[in-house]
């Protein structure tokens, strides 16, 4: 069986009072595209900061690709590439000067640089706008060359939050065809956070729910759904976590969240 690439014991995040993640533990294999479930406010997102090196968690463990993001940030931060719910591209560069840029970062050498910006922006049909500005690019458009950007490095994990929020279906459709591709010929792991059911059922091999910080269950879809005696995911999740009901607290519990990390 494959080996874990991602290992996460106890992890707590708390800001004051608010307990944004509350001992969680999981673990994702190699090659696997695992996925975090749940309403806003769940922690999803905090969570993928701790992983990412973005915060510090209060308690807890985390190991990625052997190393300790605590201990040995710098190796760490070389194991994963990472494509962040706001958009994170420099608009006034061409698409070809973004990804070069981002190579130049992670000292990736010239050659092999040019060499994977046209591997990957082929992949994700960009190639042929490479000279255009960044901000004559589509939502969609962008998207994608955020993945591409995120690879470029040969990543060994992906981390995507909430990657197609804002798109049009057939956008979002396109995006994760891409993703399985690159997962599939390159056998990178794939870690993404989201709230659309049908993304998590299609595109995931394990889901994991998360709700007021906590895992609350763990599985793929038909285990999800057999385990909750549910016909859908979508019926499983509400079960799960009552999301329906209380989507304004769990917004109120974000805004809580963010304040406390500003300060």
């Amino acid at each position: 069986m494959p080996e874990n690439i991602i290992t996460v014991r106890n992890l707590s995040k708390h800001f004051g009072e608010i307990k944004a993640v509350d001992g969680i533990s999981f673990s994702v294999k190699k090659g696997e595209i695992f996925a975090f479930l749940g309403p806003n406010g769940a922690g999803k997102s905090t969570t993928i900061k701790i992983l990412t090196t973005l915060l510090h968690p209060t308690k807890g463990k985390v190991i990625l690709n052997g190393f300790d993001p605590s201990t040995d940030s710098e190796n760490a931060r070389k194991s994963f590439g990472i494509i962040f719910q706001d958009p994170s591209l420099d608009d006034d560069l061409t698409a070809y000067e973004n990804m070069d840029f981002h190579g130049i970062l992670y000292q990736v050498k010239k050659e092999l640089r040019k060499e994977r910006i046209e591997q990957l922006m082929k992949i994700t049909e960009l190639w042929e706008r490479r000279n255009d500005l960044v901000k004559t690019f589509s939502g969609g458009m962008k998207r994608r060359l955020e993945i591409a950007r995120g690879l470029l490095h040969h990543p060994k994990i992906l981390f995507l939050d909430e990657p197609t929020i804002g798109l049009d279906p057939q956008t979002r459709n396109h995006i994760w065809g891409y993703i399985k591709e690159l997962n599939k010929k390159e056998g990178i792991t794939v870690f993404f956070t989201t709230h659309y059911m049908e993304e998590a059922q299609r595109v995931a091999d394990r889901i994991a729910v998360i709700d007021y910080g906590k895992i609350v269950a763990e599985g793929t879809a038909n285990t999800l759904k057999k385990q909750t005696k549910s016909k859908s995911l979508e019926d499983a999740f509400i079960k799960l976590t009552g999301h329906q009901i209380r989507a304004q607290e769990a917004e109120s519990f974000t805004a809580m969240a963010k304040m406390r990390m500003r300060r």
